[in-house]
């Protein structure tokens, strides 16, 4: 594989691995930390908070996406993706000062449009980079590290926060989905022009001289 599906691919990895470690949890940390053990108000707004991201998400992916299929290159998708990111990584550390489930809402929306950002732009781009006559191995890699990643960590997720809490647990989420956005800011040479790439080195890749 290229360069730049490999660093898609890492990053991606590093994403949906840290919230595999809480979202099996997520109504558990709930109804501890919002609702004072009431099952069925913590079942509800769970429920409803799934809702809110899927719906918020869907909406706003449709005209984000047509957005950048009307600019041509790969400089907006390629910052749509890291500000997407970003986004969806402030939301752990949100989590941790959660306390009512209007906070558990908003945040979910914060994920939503840091995701709508992420997806459309992380697929133009995968799509353009990926290995001709090897796209069916490309996605299919994508998907078995991804299957990996959520696998194991949604095993250990549930372990780690009754020995540690839910604090480290939403810190380590949090940390690593920050990492996959400075992982792909580290491939900005091989993503962007040469007239838009920085012009100092970061520590996956030699930059390119302006």
């Amino acid at each position: 594989m290229n360069i730049v599906i490999r660093f898609l691919i890492a990053s991606d990895f590093l994403l949906f691995a840290a919230w595999g470690l809480f979202s099996p949890i997520f109504a558990i940390f709930i109804l501890e930390n919002v609702v004072d053990g009431d099952i069925a108000k913590a079942a509800e707004i769970a429920g409803f908070a799934a809702l809110v991201y899927w719906i918020t998400k869907s909406i706003l992916q449709i005209p984000i996406s047509k957005y950048l299929d009307r600019i041509h290159g790969e400089k907006d998708d390629y910052w749509f993706m890291i500000l997407g990111l970003f986004l969806t990584g402030l939301v752990p550390f949100g989590f941790l000062v959660s306390s009512l489930a209007w906070h558990i809402y908003l945040l979910q929306i914060l994920n939503a449009l840091g995701m709508a950002l992420f997806y459309p732009s992380w697929c133009a781009i995968f799509t353009r980079h990926i290995d001709k006559n090897k796209a069916a191995f490309g996605w299919a890699m994508d998907s078995t590290f991804l299957g990996f990643g959520v696998g194991i960590t949604g095993g250990i997720g549930g372990i780690m926060a009754s020995v540690y809490g839910f604090d480290a647990i939403l810190i380590i989420v949090g940390t690593f989905s920050v990492l996959s956005s400075l992982l792909l800011l580290s491939a900005h040479n091989h993503i962007l022009p040469q007239d838009h790439a920085f012009p100092y080195y970061f520590p996956f890749g030699k930059s390119r001289d302006l």
